[in-house]
């Protein structure tokens, strides 16, 4: 898993491996769309391929790359912790915003509404002033 952490840290073959997320794609469609030198998109897919990251095969003249996520499952079952815990955060500031300001037609919050203070006149009761026209 560290290895793949290592490939992956390096933003060209992050971007690079978002490409074929999408479809294979030749040499030069990669260098089109990623804009990296021949020589350099050739070091990248050299690693990504080392480490059984993508896939090629020769097409006529062209080599064809394809994602191959295979390795990328054990570092997403390494995450599946955390999104348990990013989840429960997500969660619990949902509802701690909903208790805070409650949206027209949502559930009561689980509290009553805090009483006007003394020094606080009680508007409650008090007419709209365009209601007085």
């Amino acid at each position: 898993m560290t290895d793949v952490f290592a490939v992956i840290a390096e933003p060209n073959r992050r971007l690079i491996l978002d490409r074929l997320l999408e479809s294979e794609a030749s040499v030069t469609d990669l260098i089109t769309v990623i804009g990296l030198s021949q020589t350099a998109m050739s070091k990248h897919l050299r690693v990504l391929r080392t480490h059984n990251l993508v896939t090629s095969r020769i097409d006529a003249q062209r080599r064809i790359y394809a994602l191959n996520s295979a390795p990328l499952t054990e570092l997403d079952d390494w995450l599946q912790g955390y999104r348990r815990t990013w989840s429960g955060h997500v969660d619990a500031l949902a509802a701690h915003l909903e208790a805070k300001h409650p949206q027209p037609g949502s559930a009561a919050p689980d509290h009553p509404q805090r009483p006007a203070e003394p020094d606080e006149p009680d508007r409650s009761d008090r007419s709209d002033p365009d209601e007085r026209k």
